[in-house]
Formats: structure tokens, C-alpha cells, sequence
């Protein structure tokens, strides 16, 4: 280990998550706070008042991110950001996005501790709705702040129950006055739970994370004709749920020759009218596609309609034929983090050392959005099992603490350490 490496207090970051954990708390040991509910304002109020009493300025902007900033010697310098999400989904865990805000307030505090001044300021980033639980589109607050998304767009977002952006972040109070982004950030830097097995398959505590996976989303909606389960013999029906469930056999098969980058999912399946002995008249699934490789996310794309066209096509018979839509909900290319941020990651593990190892993040984060207007990297961890987006979703303090290692060293890297 390099003599003029940092470190982190593990423990206190520890006790910050387990703090943290206990708004929202679920009883299979995970969290529930979606977005801009009771619960989300109360997680914003307990991390708000540690940033405060860190000794750091408190923004909000118009779409509730929050900022914190710690001075630096030359204020007209562009802050290093560092930051994540703390909303989760509705059956979340204790780690996902809460470490990389807790990780960046832990690094603060330990530069408060040692007297580290450094010469740029440091901001730490709390971003509204990475998840997308509760409201659309997903890593909704950094998708605005890159210029992704527009702000109406965000505003006007509703859930399932007609509330919208807007109305719910002036009912919890964090409707701010900040103009959302346009303004110069000299890097931004996010630490994670990989939220897969990599490194918790290969023993290993940290990785640098190089880019992430591209993802095309759609909605499949097949309209048939619902009738009574009795009387209406097999050939006769109009079943939206058979042809549902041969086409998405066959969506699942997409990914199979594009490993180990290739991902198909069909992650939520609706059916009209939900009846027990009523067939199924409508039915809508999702899918999920994702790939590093723009150009094999575009093939897979096209897969997709010819499957959609090929099973609309297949059937002859008037008396069964189904309707079928395809609907994109959004397109996301692969990303490739700034290259001097990434070899700031990677000799901080060295210098740290750790032993190396470099993956490709599979899931959209909000340093996703942001690296399309900010020098980007990040930092992942393993989280045990790799398992995430479930109330078991677990991490070892030990791995935790090292990835909060690398941060407090690359955040100094950008930042400058006053001599």
C-alpha cells in the first residue's frame, strides 16, 4: 500500500447505512422508500441533517436533487462531485445507491477529521428518482441535469395513482429554487454494489468500472378477445395470453448468441381482465434488451420487430388472430466513462493494494446520464450473493470500506490536496 493513501473510518460508514436502513425498513430486513413518498422525505431529512452537520452548504434544485458542498480554496474552481440515489424499489435493499451517498459523506468526514483542504470544492450528489419505481421515466433527476430529459417532462411524470413530480416534491417540502444542471463540474465519481456475482464470485473487494451496458426498453401489448373458460372450446378462442407466451420464448432466446455482454429480460407481465375462468383478452409484458456493443443492440432491435411482425403474420385464422403493438419506452446507447477518471480508479486500487479487475456495469446508473456532460467513472463493490433489488441484497463492511478507500483517494486526485 502506498504510504500516501487514505483511508476511510469503515465503521462509522457502517453505522451511517445501518442508520439509514432503519427509515423504510421492511420486514425481511430490506427498504421501501420510493420516491417522494413519506419515506424518501424522511431518508432526505436524516441524510440532509448529517450533511449539515458536516459542515457542508445544502442546494436543492427544482427536481429535488441535492447538493452538498465542501469549500475549497479556490471557490471559482468547478466542484468534484460525488454522490448516488437514496430512493429504492419497493421490496429494495440496505446498499443499493445509499453507499454512494453515504461513502461520499464519510469521505467529507474524514477530510474534516484529518484537515484536508483541497483546492477545488467538493459537492456530494443526492439524485430524485434513480430507480423509476414509482415514477417514469428511470434516473430521472441526473437524466434532467445532463440534458437527457427536460424538466417538464420530469415535472409531469405520474405514478400509478395520478400523483405527479411536481405536486409530490412540493407535498415533502424539496421542491427547490436551484436551476436544474449548467454548470461546470470538474469530475463525478459513484460508488456502488455491482449488483452482480463478479466479484463476489472471484473474491475480490473493488473493481473499476468502465462504461455500462447500453438498454432498449419496450412495451409488448397483445389484444385478443376475452371470453367465459367453459364454453369457448380451444380452437375458437382468441387468446392473448398463448400467443404472449410463444412470442416471449422466443424474445428470451435473443441474448443467447451475444454472451457474455448480451442481456433479455421480460421483467413485468400484465393480463386483462385477470380472471380466473376468463380468458385472457389482453395481455402486456416488457422487454428488456441490453449489450455493450451499440451496433448488436441494433440488431437485436431488429430481431425484435421480426419476431413481432412474424407472429402477427403467422396466424391465418380470422376467428383467433390477435393484435400485437410494439411500443419503445426508451433507448439508452452503451456509455464509455471518461478515460482519466477511470485511470484515476484504477491507481488508486494500486496504490491502495488492491488487486485489480475492470467490469462493465450491466444496470443503468445516474453516472450513466451524467458522463455525457461530466468527465465520469466509477467504483464498484460486491454486494454478497449478487444479489440486488431484494430485501436480502447484503455487503461485507470490510468491501464496503475498501471501495470508500478508493473514492476518498480518486476524489483527492481531481480535487487537489492543499500542501
Amino acid at each position: 500500500m502506498n504510504d500516501s493513501a487514505l483511508c476511510i473510518n469503515g465503521g462509522r460508514l457502517w453505522q451511517s447505512l445501518m442508520d439509514l436502513a432503519c427509515v423504510g425498513a421492511t420486514k425481511l430486513g430490506g427498504n421501501c422508500r420510493l420516491a417522494l413518498t413519506d419515506e424518501d422525505k424522511a431518508g432526505r431529512d436524516l441524510v440532509c441533517s448529517w450533511l449539515r452537520e458536516a459542515g457542508l452548504q445544502i442546494r436543492i434544485d427544482a427536481l429535488g436533487n441535492i447538493f452538498a458542498r465542501r469549500a475549497g480554496r479556490n471557490p471559482n474552481l468547478a466542484p468534484v462531485m460525488s454522490g448516488s440515489h437514496i430512493d429504492t424499489q419497493p421490496t429494495g435493499g440496505r446498499f443499493d445507491g445509499n453507499y454512494g451517498v453515504l461513502a461520499s459523506l464519510e469521505v467529507v468526514r474524514r477530510l474534516n477529521e484529518l484537515n484536508i483542504e483541497t483546492e477545488a470544492p467538493i459537492d456530494i450528489a443526492i439524485w430524485t428518482n434513480e430507480e423509476g419505481s414509482r415514477f417514469v421515466p428511470v434516473m430521472m433527476g441526473s437524466g434532467v441535469f445532463a440534458g437527457v430529459l427536460t424538466l417538464d417532462q420530469a415535472l409531469n411524470a405520474k405514478d400509478k395513482a395520478g400523483f405527479d413530480v411536481a405536486g409530490e416534491l412540493q407535498r415533502i417540502g424539496y421542491n427547490g429554487t436551484e436551476p436544474v444542471g449548467g454548470y461546470p463540474v470538474k469530475a463525478y465519481y459513484e460508488a456502488h454494489i455491482e449488483q452482480g456475482p463478479v466479484l463476489d464470485t472471484e473474491n475480490l473487494p473493488v473493481a473499476t468500472v468502465t462504461g455500462a451496458l447500453g438498454l432498449y426498453w419496450y412495451d409488448v401489448i397483445i389484444t385478443g378477445q376475452e371470453c367465459h373458460a367453459g364454453p369457448s372450446p380451444m380452437p375458437y378462442r382468441r387468446d392473448a395470453l398463448k400467443h404472449a407466451s410463444s412470442l416471449i420464448n422466443d424474445i428470451l432466446k435473443l441474448a443467447e448468441s451475444r454472451q457474455p455482454d448480451g442481456r433479455v429480460t421480460i421483467g413485468e407481465l400484465d393480463m386483462h381482465p385477470n380472471s380466473r375462468n376468463v380468458v385472457p383478452g389482453r395481455v402486456r409484458f416488457t422487454v428488456d434488451l441490453r449489450h455493450s456493443d451499440v451496433a448488436e443492440l441494433d440488431r437485436m432491435d431488429a430481431e425484435l420487430n421480426a419476431l413481432i411482425e412474424q407472429a402477427q403474420n403467422s396466424d391465418s385464422n380470422d376467428m383467433t388472430a390477435v393484435k400485437i403493438e410494439l411500443k419503445i419506452v426508451q433507448q439508452m446507447a452503451p456509455t464509455v466513462f471518461d478515460a482519466g477518471r477511470v485511470e484515476n480508479v484504477r491507481q488508486a486500487i494500486k496504490d491502495l493494494g488492491l488487486p485489480p479487475r475492470e467490469l462493465i456495469s450491466g444496470a443503468g446508473h445516474d453516472a450513466v446520464y451524467l458522463s455525457r456532460v461530466i468527465p465520469t467513472a466509477m467504483i464498484f463493490v460486491p454486494c454478497i450473493g449478487g444479489i440486488s433489488h431484494n430485501e436480502i441484497e447484503d455487503a461485507r463492511p470490510d468491501e464496503l470500506e475498501a471501495g470508500a478507500n478508493v473514492l476518498i483517494n480518486v476524489i483527492l486526485a481531481d480535487a487537489g490536496r492543499v500542501q
